[in-house]
């Protein structure tokens, strides 16, 4: 693999109560416990922080499978959800990923979004690793 960028983050403080920053800025957060978890809530947290990049991840793979097929996918968009709980040893996640393809019929929703899974990086990275279940909307 070629690396033609790489991500620099640190958390520091108490952790999910601590602070994260990039290395260049962009991201200066504090972090705060879910009500859900115990905690005071208010803030974000590590799992708001994954959400939200598999959305834009699974969105660029869902923009390169619609070009690949020549549909149009200007107005599509992703949500993703990702849950949090105890397993067997220590804490678990979920994810649910939802990719709305407006303009097209519910098969080719299916196809593009089958695609997007398995060329997103997020996709890869958590398959076969933590529950993702992918649904495509028209």
């Amino acid at each position: 693999m070629d690396i033609k960028y790489t991500a620099e983050a640190v958390s520091s403080g108490d952790a999910r109560n601590g602070h994260v920053r990039s290395s260049d800025g962009v991201i200066d957060q504090a972090m705060t416990m879910p009500k859900e978890l115990g905690g005071p809530g208010g803030g974000t947290n590590p799992e708001q922080l994954f959400a939200a990049g598999y959305a834009a991840c699974f969105h660029q793979a869902l923009k390169l499978a619609g070009g690949q097929s020549d549909v149009d996918v200007d107005s599509t968009s992703v949500e993703a959800r990702v849950g949090i709980g105890p397993d067997a040893g220590s804490f678990g996640l979920q994810v649910w990923i939802t990719a709305t393809v407006p303009g097209t019929d519910q098969e080719t929703a299916d196809r593009l979004v089958a695609r997007a899974h398995e060329l997103c990086p997020y996709s890869k990275a958590t398959r076969d690793n933590i529950g993702v279940e992918v649904t495509a909307k028209v």
